[in-house]
């Protein structure tokens, strides 16, 4: 996204903000919310009543962990809302989830696969979860190291 020209960009972590300011082609908009410092989030009511003002033509999110069943899951339940959010404001929602939060457990459930267009990954799914993404209809793009 640093590279784009033309694009309006919404988030709710300020890392993300400040990686995409050196692109004076975009707008960059930061939700607001309480800080979380662990990761530069912002989550809570302020975060998703931004979010809400919004209708995005792609989201790209992230999870804490992703079950046998396809639900993508996290540990912190005001993050769950936050993103559930913007789910339900996109028209597409890219999942970007590495081979670790595979079979991992969390509290908070976000939303199934089958609600995610296309999962981008570092591994190939277990055969089961791959199945179940054939149904869905949820792309799964498993992406190479680069070759340097």
């Amino acid at each position: 996204l640093v590279h784009h020209r033309n694009l309006l960009i919404v988030t709710n972590n300020i890392n993300v903000a400040n990686i995409l300011a050196v692109n004076p082609e975009c707008q960059v908009i930061v939700t607001g919310g309480t800080l979380r410092r662990s990761d530069g989030g912002l989550i809570g009511d302020l975060a998703t009543q931004t979010i809400q003002q919004f209708k995005f033509d792609l989201a790209i999110v992230g999870c804490s962990a992703l079950d046998q069943d396809g639900d993508m899951l996290d540990f912190d339940i005001q993050e769950v809302n936050v993103s559930k959010s913007i789910i339900r404001q996109a028209r597409m929602t890219y999942l970007v989830a590495d081979h670790s939060k595979f079979q991992r457990t969390a509290p908070g459930r976000i939303a199934s696969l089958s609600e995610i267009d296309t999962f981008f990954t570092d591994r190939p799914l277990a055969d089961m979860l791959r199945s179940k993404c054939d149904e869905w209809g949820t792309e799964v793009v498993v992406a190479q190291p680069d070759e340097d």
